[in-house]
């Protein structure tokens, strides 16, 4: 079941696309029991009889294997510890937040030295950090100060950044990429 909304396919939250009992499509499986033993390749109904003699399931673990692998477990049980594992992981899991920073060739001391003491905060913050200086009409013919600009600052960032992309030219915009150095 997929929802349309505002012409964009959206899945729900408990997709589930295991296969396991009746929706295996394959006619001959190579079967492990619940102890972790092979049992052999055999049709996929004797296999459903095995696991359901036991009062388990049928899990298909390699589809493309050939034949396909298939264990008998407790689904209920499988299915809720991959739930947990993947909330554990998602948990632990740590998003870089890139944050954005203008500046101008032709810009003031007392300007420079803010754009630093905000970007030294961010950085410290874990934060990674992208600058751009865009040249506008006549400037572009002055890249040499545009690139000077762009060494102090980075110099000043020396102590607390790591410089992950150099400074570059990308149409008229020279841009660098900061991250905060390994502690």
């Amino acid at each position: 079941m997929v929802s349309n909304i505002n012409n964009r396919k959206v899945a729900p939250n408990n997709v589930n696309d295991d296969l396991f009992n009746e929706k295996i499509p394959f006619r001959e499986v190579l079967v492990i029991n619940a102890d972790g033993e092979q049992m052999g390749v055999m049709s996929k109904k004797e296999a459903l009889d095995i696991a359901y003699k036991q009062n388990l399931d049928l899990l298909c673990v390699a589809p493309k294997a050939r034949p396909a692998v298939c264990k008998v477990l407790d689904y209920g049980r499988y299915h809720f510890e991959q739930q947990k594992k993947a909330k554990e992981a998602k948990r632990k899991q740590h998003v870089v937040e890139v944050k954005s920073l203008r500046l101008s060739p032709i810009i003031d001391t007392h300007d420079f030295e803010t754009k630093v003491r905000q970007t030294s905060k961010w950085i410290e913050a874990g934060m990674k950090v992208k600058i751009d200086m865009r040249f506008r009409g006549r400037l572009i013919t002055r890249l040499e100060v545009g690139r000077k600009i762009m060494n102090d600052f980075i110099e000043a960032m020396d102590e607390v950044a790591i410089v992950e992309k150099k400074p570059s030219m990308e149409g008229n915009t020279m841009s660098t990429v900061l991250a905060p150095k390994k502690k």
